[in-house]
């Protein structure tokens, strides 16, 4: 199994162990918002410290981890050009496979030209994308999400992520990939059987990933087995399962 969307920095040693003897084998950590990021340092210290600590705490316990790096919407320092500007460096590491999370969290006019300059940048360098969707007025800002993309990259390169029964319609006619959280306070393994069930097939099964949102906020280590778990107990054959808890996140990422 693959967590398509962890913030390891966030969690203990002990989380890695629990993900690995539940058998995740892979997962992506993703650049957020866990300091109050007032200055560039900061945001570029968290860069550091995903590359430097999270990789060997999860491949100490055999978890392959990958990352995904960028300035989140929630992460927009005073100084945020220097991040940007700095930004092509950490993506051209070894271990970085995508920009993210970015997106918008209240729609602002400064989130917009910060997730657009991404997306651009993205695009110039061929990279995927993994794109955060709020809490709060959640279809509202996804529908203004998914227009900035349109117009900026190819949706066929971006994941829209903590995709819900509120808007799930939306990504009918998005041509990316769907990420189904599955945390609480999000969803529950249960309510994420019943909007795959709703959707799976419709939809495109190639489309779908589950990830934790594993963070500061409450979260389980065990997110995505047990909604594969309770994925077999609903019936679901074997093929379909591998490709929503593993192969459609490797094959995106490509690892």
């Amino acid at each position: 199994m693959i967590d398509a969307h962890i913030h390891a920095d966030c969690r203990t040693y002990e989380d890695f162990e629990t993900m690995a003897i539940a058998g995740i084998e892979s997962a992506i950590t993703l650049a957020h918002d866990p300091m109050r990021m007032t200055t560039s340092a900061v945001v570029l210290d968290h860069f550091h410290r995903i590359l430097e600590n999270d990789f060997k705490r999860a491949g100490n316990n055999g978890i392959t981890l990958k990352a995904a790096l960028g300035l989140h919407p929630r992460s927009i320092c005073p100084d945020y050009r220097i991040v940007l500007r700095k930004l092509p460096w950490f993506l051209d590491q070894e271990e970085v496979i995508a920009i993210g999370e970015i997106g918008l969290e209240t729609a602002s006019d400064l989130e917009r030209e910060v997730f657009r300059t991404q997306l651009q940048m993205a695009d110039e360098l061929d990279m995927k994308v993994a794109v955060h969707t709020p809490r709060q007025n959640k279809r509202e800002i996804t529908i203004k999400t998914l227009s900035i993309i349109d117009g900026n990259i190819d949706p066929a390169r971006v994941v829209v992520d903590h995709v819900d029964s509120s808007i799930i319609d939306l990504m009918a006619d998005f041509e990316g990939m769907v990420g189904i959280t599955v945390q609480p306070q999000k969803m529950t393994p249960n309510e994420a059987v019943e909007l795959l069930e709703m959707t799976f097939q419709d939809y495109g099964p190639e489309r779908f990933m589950l990830d934790s949102d594993m963070s500061s906020s409450p979260s389980d280590p065990l997110s995505v087995p047990k909604t594969v778990h309770g994925l077999k107990l609903a019936g679901w054959d074997d093929k379909k399962i591998e490709m929503l808890s593993k192969d459609n996140a490797a094959n995106f990422y490509g690892f």
